[in-house]
C-alpha cells in the first residue's frame, strides 16, 4: 500500500532551472520535474525519493497529474530531505580557506597579500561581489582565487564542486 496525503493547499512550482522544477504544497517538497533529454517523446519526468514515478510530453501535463494525484492521496510521499544550502557563512569560510591556501589575509574590508588590498569584499543587489584594489596582482599559485573574481551567482555547479572538494594543503590547516 502506498503511503498518502491529502490536502486541498494550493500546490505549487519552483523553477530552479528550465529543466528543473520542484513542486511543494506550502513549504513542503512534494516531487520534482525533471526534463530527460534523451527521451524525445515523453522528457517530462516527475520524481518523488529521486525515483521516476511518471512521464508526459509536456511540462504542464506533469505539473496537473501531481497535483491530482497529490491531491487524491495517491502520489508517493517525499522523504524529508536535507536542504543543501549554502549560506553567506559558508561561502566566506570557503573564500577564507582558499585565502589561507594562497597565503593572503582575509579581513573585514577585503583580502590582503602582504599588508596591500588586492580585493574588497561587496554586497550589492543580494549579490557578493569582489572589487579589485590594486591593479598589479601577485601570480596565484591555484584556481581558487579566480573564483574570487567572480560574483557567487556567476560560480558554475562544476566551480561550486571544484570548491567543495577542495582539499587544503596539510602544513596550512590549524591543529
Amino acid at each position: 500500500m502506498m503511503p498518502q496525503a491529502t490536502t486541498t493547499e494550493q500546490v505549487t512550482s519552483v523553477e530552479i532551472d528550465f529543466y528543473e522544477h520542484e513542486i511543494y504544497c506550502g513549504q513542503k517538497l512534494i516531487a520534482r520535474i525533471i526534463y530527460d533529454h534523451k527521451d524525445l517523446t515523453q522528457p517530462w519526468v516527475v520524481e518523488v525519493n529521486n525515483q521516476e514515478v511518471f512521464r508526459k510530453s509536456w511540462w504542464q501535463k506533469c505539473f496537473d497529474n501531481i497535483s491530482w494525484h497529490y491531491k487524491r492521496g495517491t502520489l508517493p510521499l517525499q522523504k524529508e530531505e536535507l536542504p543543501i544550502v549554502t549560506t553567506g557563512n559558508e561561502i566566506m569560510a570557503e573564500i577564507a580557506q582558499a585565502c589561507e591556501v594562497l597565503g593572503y589575509e582575509l579581513c573585514d574590508d577585503g583580502i590582503y597579500h602582504n599588508g596591500k588590498r588586492l580585493k574588497e569584499i561587496v554586497y550589492k543587489k543580494g549579490t557578493y561581489c569582489y572589487v579589485q584594489s590594486l591593479p598589479p596582482q601577485p601570480e596565484s599559485p591555484g584556481e581558487g582565487l579566480d573564483l574570487l573574481d567572480k560574483p557567487f551567482d556567476q560560480i558554475t555547479r562544476e566551480e561550486w564542486l571544484m570548491l567543495a572538494e577542495y582539499e587544503p594543503a596539510q602544513e596550512l590547516v590549524a591543529a
